[in-house]
């Protein structure tokens, strides 16, 4: 059992968030628990933001990138330079409650199998709506957060969940030694879910504390529905599969991809659903092209993703029967993904 107050360290990755990273580093420094220790590390901003955590939080450690390293890139150089037993990595567009982090510690120290903990993420606006309760999971890679869009009542349960959001979340750093930090490769999107099943595979579990409560400006750097973003997340969907399922399961895995590219064609053409949104700020032709370009890239990357993977199976600590046991634990049906905002 870990000390009854062992450092912990939070990451937050930041860029161009000057209009967010004050109001993230006070309700950091708001925290009931300590000791902790803060790293800000910013991914090569133009905005004027690094001015403010110099000026504003001068006892806060600042890492300053020479470029914009993405989401996994960013968090590793923060997670290598930290000493805590415990990391919490967070987005600077997110705020906390003061005892979030005290709430977070208490529940992933209530067992040594626990090497995360998931925080209750609700939208900045209106407040009461899920962002992510840990995160869900779907047969061919791709995640979304556990209750989106619902009600914040209905999650006040402390409860085994898949994994945790990388938006606001607790690591055990023993975890982190043991299956590996973000993927850098990824750039942004899905680095939480493939992080989540090296966990899985390796014997890890995750719970989710609901009293750890972090408000979260939702995808304020890219915008909710670019074309980049668009891209990244169902390329990334194909490099968490590719890397972490059994074999039997990325074949199975493509029924599910086409039941739920009919599902995001429906809302493509009815207005509904993340594609029926993306399609009303750009064309459907723009949407098939997005596809062709990630198909092609997985083509491209296939002999990296196939080397990443014999060391994860090498590593992997669970039969195929409870990867199976965890994805209808923890799913998410085709329509019900597609359909979501």
């Amino acid at each position: 059992m870990a000390s009854s107050t062992p450092l912990i360290s939070v990451v937050v990755l930041n860029w161009n968030g000057d209009r967010v990273i004050e109001s993230c580093l006070r309700s950091v420094q708001a925290q009931t628990y300590g000791p902790l220790e803060v790293i800000v590390v910013d991914n090569a901003s133009a905005d004027g933001s690094v001015e403010v955590i110099r000026s504003q939080f001068p006892k806060t450690q600042l890492i300053v990138n020479k470029a914009n390293l993405g989401f996994g890139g960013g968090n590793n150089v923060g997670i290598r330079a930290s000493q805590g037993t415990y990391i919490m990595v967070l987005n600077n567009d997110t705020r906390l409650h003061p005892k979030c982090i005290e709430e977070l510690k208490k529940s992933v120290e209530q067992e040594e199998g626990y090497g995360a903990c998931a925080s209750k993420i609700l939208l900045e606006s209106p407040g009461n709506l899920i962002d992510a309760a840990g995160i869900v999971v779907c047969p061919d890679g791709l995640s979304i957060g556990r209750g989106r869009l619902e009600e914040g009542e209905r999650f006040d349960q402390e409860v085994e969940v898949f994994f945790g959001s990388g938006c606001a979340c607790l690591y055990r750093r023993e975890m982190l030694e043991d299956v590996g930090l973000y993927d850098e490769d990824f750039f942004a999107y899905a680095e939480d879910t493939d992080l989540g099943w090296r966990a899985r595979l390796a014997g890890w579990k995750c719970t989710y504390n609901p009293k750890a409560i972090v408000y979260h400006v939702h995808s304020a750097s890219s915008g909710t529905y670019s074309r980049l973003k668009a891209f990244l997340v169902e390329r990334n969907r194909i490099w968490v599969a590719i890397k972490n399922f059994p074999f039997p399961l990325l074949v199975l895995g493509q029924l599910y991809t086409l039941k739920r590219y009919f599902w995001q064609a429906y809302g493509a053409f009815t207005g509904r659903g993340a594609a029926g949104r993306f399609t009303a700020q750009c064309s459907r032709v723009e949407l098939a092209k997005i596809l062709l370009r990630v198909y092609l890239c997985f083509w491209t990357s296939l002999p990296a993703l196939l080397r990443k993977r014999r060391l994860i199976q090498k590593r992997k600590r669970i039969p195929n029967q409870e990867v199976y046991r965890l994805l209808r634990a923890f799913g998410i049906s085709a329509k019900e993904i597609a359909m979501r905002e």
